[in-house]
Order: C-alpha cells, then sequence, then structure tokens
C-alpha cells in the first residue's frame, strides 16, 4: 500500500530534507560532493516538456534514460479540501470505485491488465488531490495510457459494488483511526484548529457520513470533478517525448471537454486566542503537539528570480527553523530533549508545512518520557523554540541545512516516482516545474536573522491549538512509530 503523508503536501523539501539526513548523515566531503553534483544539475536542469489537450488537460513529460521503465501519472485537482458537510470521504471512496470497473472492463480487471503488462499500480487521496499512478517497462507505456483514459472517462459500477466497497473503506477507518488513539487526536484537532477550512474534516470521512453515503452520491463527486481541465498526465522515464504527446492526444484528448465546477474561497478566519483538546484513550503513551497557523509559499513569489520580503520568505524561514530543531540526530530538540539520563521525551519533534491549497501549519511535538508530564514537555519544546528568537542560530547551523537540503535534492532523483510525483504536485500547487531548484537557490539567501524572527513572529499562544493524549487504564495499544497521519490518506491497496 502506498502511504503519502503530509509532511508538507502527500511531498514537501522538509520530507527530503529529514529522509536525507537521516538516511545519510554525511560527512563534509561527501555532503560537498553531493551539493557540488547539484549545482551542476541545476546549471543543465533535465527538460520537462508540458503541453496542454484541446480539452484543457496539461501533460507533463520528463525524459529519464538510465532505466528502461516509465511511470505515468494521472493527478486530479481534487480532494477532501473540495467536499461539503455530509459528504466528507467522498474524494477517498471515487478513488477506491475508479478501480471497479467501466464498460470494456470489469471490477478489479484493471490493476490485472497492469500486472500482466509488467507494472504495478496504486492510487492516494489527499486534501488537496487524488493521483492514479503506475510503473512499467517503457515499451509498455502506450496501453497503460489507454486503460487509464478509459476509466478516467468511462468509470462505471453497479450499486452493489458501491455497497461492498464502502464496507472496506469504514473498515479502512476503523484500522487507521478509531483503533489509533494519535490519529484520532489529530482527527479531532484538526476538527478544532480549523473554523472555516474544509481542512478540518477527514480525508477518510466522519464514520457517519461513510454510513450515510449513496451511490449517486459519489457519481455525482465523479461527473463534477473528473474533467480534462482539472487534470494532468505525468510521465517520466524512458520515453519520446513525441510519441508521448501523440497518444496523450490519442487516448486522452478523444475525452470531451466539460468545464472546471467554480471553487469558491473558504478562508480561514484570524485565530485570536489558545485551543486545547485533550483525548483520553488506552494507550501505553501520551503524546503531545503543538500546531500553529503559519503562512506558505506564493506560486508568484517563487517564480521570481529572487524571493520578495513577505509570507514565502517566512514561510521558507520556518522550513529552516524546523530543520534546525529537528532536521538530524544532533539538531537542537534532540540534544536538549531525548539525549542523557534526565531526558524529558522518548522524541521530540518539528516540521513545517510550506505548500498547499488550504491553510499550512508549524507542529511540535513529542512522547514525553517517563515521570515527564505533557505539560513540562510543552514548556521544554516552546523553550528551544524562544531560545532562536532570543539568541539565533549560528551560521554553522544554517550551513548544514543549505548542504542537507541540496544533498536531499540530489538523492531523490534517483527515483522516477519522484520525480513524476514532484511534478504533479507543483502543477497542482500552480508552482514553477523548477521549484525543488528554486527553493534550493532560494534557501541559500534565507538568514539567521529572519530564522530568528519568524521564531519571534509566530509561536505565541494565541495562534496555538494544542492537542494531549492522554493514556487511561486498560491494555494500552503498542507505541505507534512517527507521527499520527497529518493530513493524506493511503491508496487502494491491490
Amino acid at each position: 500500500m502506498h502511504v503519502f503523508l503530509k509532511t508538507g503536501l502527500c511531498g514537501s523539501a522538509l520530507a527530503l530534507l529529514l529522509a536525507a539526513v537521516q538516511a545519510q548523515p554525511a560527512a563534509p566531503a561527501k555532503a560537498a560532493a553531493a551539493a557540488q553534483t547539484t549545482a551542476s544539475a541545476q546549471a543543465a536542469p533535465a527538460e520537462v516538456e508540458r503541453f496542454t489537450l484541446a480539452n484543457g488537460m496539461t501533460v507533463l513529460v520528463k525524459v529519464d534514460r538510465r532505466a528502461p521503465t516509465a511511470v505515468h501519472m494521472v493527478w486530479l485537482r481534487v480532494g477532501s479540501i473540495d467536499e461539503v458537510d455530509g459528504t466528507s470521504g467522498v474524494a477517498h471512496v471515487v478513488e477506491h470505485m475508479m478501480f471497479k470497473g467501466t464498460p470494456s472492463l470489469g471490477p478489479g480487471e484493471y490493476s490485472k491488465r497492469i500486472a500482466a503488462l509488467g507494472g504495478r499500480d496504486n492510487a492516494f487521496t489527499s486534501r488537496d488531490a487524488t493521483a492514479y499512478h503506475q510503473q512499467i517497462p517503457a515499451a509498455r507505456l502506450r496501453e497503460v495510457m489507454q486503460l487509464e483514459a478509459d476509466r478516467f472517462e468511462r468509470n462505471t459500477w453497479v450499486d452493489d459494488e458501491f455497497r461492498r466497497e464502502i464496507e472496506v473503506i469504514k473498515e479502512e477507518r476503523r484500522q487507521r483511526v478509531d483503533d489509533s488513539p494519535r490519529s484520532q487526536l489529530y482527527e479531532m484537532a484538526s476538527a478544532v484548529m480549523f473554523t472555516a477550512s474544509p481542512y478540518r474534516r477527514p480525508i477518510i470521512g466522519w464514520m457517519n457520513d461513510l454510513d450515510a453515503m449513496t451511490p449517486q452520491d459519489v457519481r455525482d463527486f465523479y461527473q463534477r470533478w473528473y474533467v480534462p481541465a482539472n487534470a494532468a498526465v505525468v510521465v517520466a522515464g524512458d520515453v519520446d517525448v513525441q510519441q508521448v504527446r501523440q497518444w496523450a492526444e490519442q487516448y486522452y484528448g478523444a475525452i470531451a471537454p466539460r468545464a472546471v465546477p467554480e471553487r469558491k474561497p473558504r478562508l480561514e478566519p484570524p485565530q485570536t486566542g489558545p485551543r486545547r483538546i485533550e483525548h483520553r484513550a488506552r494507550s501505553s503513551q501520551s503524546y503531545l503537539s503543538l500546531l500553529f497557523k503559519v503562512p506558505q509559499v506564493d506560486a508568484q513569489a517563487l517564480a521570481q528570480d529572487s524571493l520578495p520580503p513577505g509570507p514565502s520568505r517566512e514561510a521558507l524561514a520556518l522550513t529552516v527553523l524546523a530543520a534546525v530543531l529537528d532536521g538530524h540526530s544532533a539538531a537542537r530538540l534532540d540534544r536538549a530533549l531525548t539525549q542523557g539520563d534526565k531526558r524529558l521525551a522518548l522524541r521530540a519533534g518539528a516540521y513545517n508545512s510550506m505548500f498547499g491549497r488550504g491553510p499550512q501549519t508549524f507542529v511540535l511535538d513529542g512522547v514525553p518520557a517517563e515521570g515527564t508530564s505533557t505539560q513540562v514537555l510543552k514548556e521544554a519544546l516552546l523553550e528551544q523554540v524562544s531560545r532562536v528568537a532570543r539568541d539565533g542560530v549560528s551560521p554553522a547551523e544554517l550551513n548544514r541545512v543549505i548542504t542537507q537540503w541540496v544533498a536531499a535534492e540530489t538523492y531523490k532523483r534517483d527515483a522516477l516516482f519522484s520525480q513524476a510525483n514532484e511534478l504533479g504536485r507543483y502543477w497542482l500547487l500552480g508552482l514553477p516545474l523548477d521549484t525543488g531548484s528554486r527553493l534550493v537557490r532560494h534557501l541559500r539567501s534565507i538568514s539567521a536573522a529572519e530564522v530568528q524572527a519568524v521564531a519571534k513572529k509566530y509561536f505565541g499562544d494565541e495562534q496555538m491549538t494544542e492537542a494531549i493524549l492522554v493514556p487511561q487504564a486498560g491494555e494500552g495499544a503498542p507505541p505507534r512509530r512517527g507521527r499520527p497521519d497529518m493530513g493524506d490518506t493511503p491508496g487502494r491497496e491491490h
């Protein structure tokens, strides 16, 4: 099962940074070599061909001939953010039902066809998007495009298929949310933190809404949002651009154009005081999460040669702050809270989301050590931010963040799926297709003073939502590694 977690968007630069740091705490010489490699790559970036079909569908093609394989994705700019109260979870249900057939394919036949071509497939739903992906031998790309275009346009199923599948989705919710105290806590915290934003609803849906959902609810959502002008085809791998374009026009271009529904803004009103949620459940550990509303990177600002002062620079500075606090084994939170005989936490973390169709969040979280209360851990987490606000960060800390981020930009290009996934997400948010390179360049311009300034600005009580998991008597659930699902839900399991 493919899981797309929101540590930035279902793919932020921070997630890549953390992955690179944890997997490869490189020696200075190796990190410098990685930085030099990336600098060379940026000087002559792999070209991405972009064109638009007559029906409004976008096509992105990136050639990578290192192996005779290809990744094919279809991205739709529709996720749980586009749902309305009463039908929460319907975007994810549509994703499941897309595997249930067309007039020429029976239920489950799609994935069997992909497997017979020597490939594998999956899908995911997030707050912001729905995406379907296949990795196949490059020579079989044409068949995959034909199959995907068929179900994009002609997805159909009988009511009994829906009734069976909705029970599968309910069980998925039970396993991932109802049986997970931390996931329950986050679901409640989102509902408290956000007032108007659709981010307050869970992607997988409230159980009551799943119980009440009808086959027509799902068909209506599919018909409303699965239109060519609301979608992008992304192909990366050992392919010929002109051949891909011909096939795209042949299969996807034949889909009739329809208007994309109007989206009304649903802006989150300013928060004017602290919010708090306490969830009591059988659990082996306490858990604390402090959430703060923060700005995000704007596409227009990012497209400029130099990132202008304002929210976008602050968003990048907040991401640097998160990396200073929790970017490597010697980062501030680990050194201050989880090491030594008097450690306060079994784990402590920080991360920032920079991109999205809705409001973004900076999170401080942790698991208290035995004998430590969540209040003590809260004060310790905030104290580390206060130290940055008071004393700033050192040049060495900034340099380490930059070096590791540059290395991460290099490592992520090793995987075709990462390349295709990144392009799809950039399209989704209207960002430049070379956003990864732009982020590295703009990151180099972020100063210690800017990191200090955001540490002073965004961590007051009036912007904080505090979420606490309080263990109750009874047999506790086994500890869960990592953080709860922060906004994206697993894709279809085959």
